[in-house]
């Protein structure tokens, strides 16, 4: 007997003409422009739905419910009563009569700072920062994407300012997605990481050019490129953004060229180690000194930009799901890490060693792998099965896929952008509950590696008196 043809699969019985009558023409590489442009037009509409009138990003505002349960621990009728004994204080507005307050989040970083002024000395009002360390370079990295890397990255940099840190992201990745959640206006690669990595090679050749100076030689070129990056720091590239203790260093599509133009300046001065042009502009231009926290987003790829984030992190951080294929990817990843790292440091050796130098050793004080977008009813023996694995390295915390990301993201903005009017109260702390567990996670990561310094330096201290 025949098979219904209306329960056949939907590949059975294509007609060849139906099908040809559905192709356009072939494609040529102009089509390319016009589906970027389309492309451009589509993000353009999707971006200004987060913007305000004048273009830019705004943050919204904090009701006192909010404040009281997230940022000051504080009971409400406590908080408005020392408003009220207050009145320099900011006292927040209302949007109806009698209705909640509102306030800004530089007015709650105010009111925190008076409250870990004059509150209780029990209550931890101020993030633990020890005294005389300097900022922490936390990397997110993987080379598969669509783990959840930058939506991790933005997120963990979004808690840290609500939490009361001073932060600064970097957007390594030229497709520049962590620049639009932060509403970068980037117009070309002179306003990215990539004339601090220029400027690094120019510093390098310069130094080349005095030693040939001192031998006779000829001197290597500076190009327009050098010359101009030798003029700039790190300041020049910084841009604040709609969080009041958020800055950025934004990438854009020509970053990307930084690929193609590093192993050229690799080939043209062999002593230049441009895997750490990143980490000595940081460390030249003292922006460690301004900052907490510095969050790097890595393009999905091991490739220079990548390197350059990963060497100066302290840090490093890698997102995955709880699938095989990504279990694999990323056990490849890290053996790509390994075989990087341990490359520079036997070739940089050879030298050190011969000239009696002292070796180069990459080292991180902690490197966590996260999984993201968890489902615990699909997903709970394959999370189990890679936490036997990895041990310490996979941290137990696991980040759940809530419909807040897809809500946040139409509109470019990160969870703790979302205003819990657009829910409700329950609906909006279920939903923030995993990202507010992923940054306990990492913030006890981070306080233990810096009390472990601030212990150090005590003791060195003590020492040498």
């Amino acid at each position: 007997m025949a098979k219904d043809s209306a329960t056949l699969p939907p590949f059975f019985n294509i007609d060849p003409d139906a099908a040809m009558a559905d192709l356009d023409g072939p494609a040529t590489s102009s089509d390319f422009a016009e589906i970027a442009e389309a492309c451009a037009r589509g993000r353009a509409d999707l971006a200004s739905r987060g913007l305000n009138e004048e273009g830019g990003k705004t943050l919204r505002q904090f009701s006192t419910w909010e404040i009281t349960r997230y940022l000051i621990p504080v009971a409400v009728a406590h908080f408005r009563r020392v408003l009220k004994a207050n009145p320099d204080l900011p006292q927040g507005r209302s949007e109806t009569e009698g209705g909640a307050k509102w306030f800004t989040l530089d007015e709650v970083l105010r009111l925190r700072g008076h409250f870990a002024a004059q509150g209780a000395k029990s209550k931890n009002y101020l993030p633990y920062r020890p005294k005389g360390l300097p900022a922490k370079i936390v990397a997110v990295a993987n080379f598969k994407g669509g783990v959840g890397k930058t939506s991790t990255a933005a997120h963990l940099a979004m808690s840290a300012a609500l939490d009361g840190y001073k932060v600064l992201v970097i957007d390594l990745d030229s497709q520049g997605s962590m620049t639009s959640i932060f509403g970068g206006r980037i117009e070309d690669e002179w306003q990215t990481a990539f004339p601090l990595l220029a400027r690094h090679y120019g510093e390098a050749l310069r130094a080349e050019n005095r030693a040939r100076a001192g031998r006779g030689e000829a001197p290597q070129p500076l190009d327009e490129t050098l010359s101009a990056a030798l003029e700039m720091s790190a300041a020049d590239v910084i841009r604040p953004t709609h969080w009041p203790n958020i800055d950025l260093i934004g990438a854009q599509l020509n970053l990307y060229w930084a690929e193609f133009q590093i192993p050229v300046w690799r080939m043209g001065l062999r002593s230049c180690k441009l895997w750490d042009a990143l980490a000595d502009r940081l460390a030249a231009d003292r922006v460690l000194a301004q900052y907490d926290l510095v969050f790097i987003d890595t393009p999905p790829a091991l490739g220079y930009l990548t390197i350059n984030g990963l060497a100066a992190a302290d840090i490093l951080l890698v997102p995955l799901g709880a699938s095989f294929l990504e279990f694999d990817s990323t056990g490849r990843f890290f053996d790509m890490l390994h075989s990087t790292f341990a490359s520079i440091e036997d070739g940089e050796n050879i030298a050190a060693r011969a000239l009696g130098r002292p070796e180069t050793m990459f080292e991180w004080d902690a490197v966590r792998a996260v999984i993201t977008r968890y489902d615990g009813a699909q997903q709970g023996e394959l999370a189990a099965l890679m936490q036997a694995y990895l041990g310490r390295t996979l941290s137990p915390h696991r980040q759940d896929f809530t419909a807040l990301i897809g809500q946040a993201g139409e509109q470019v903005n990160g969870i703790y952008e979302a205003d819990y009017r657009d829910f409700n109260r329950e609906t909006y702390a279920r939903g923030r509950e995993t990202f507010d567990a992923t940054y306990a996670a990492f913030k006890r990561l981070l306080l233990g590696i810096w009390r472990r310094e601030e212990q150090a330096l005590n003791e060195g201290n003590a020492r040498s008196e």
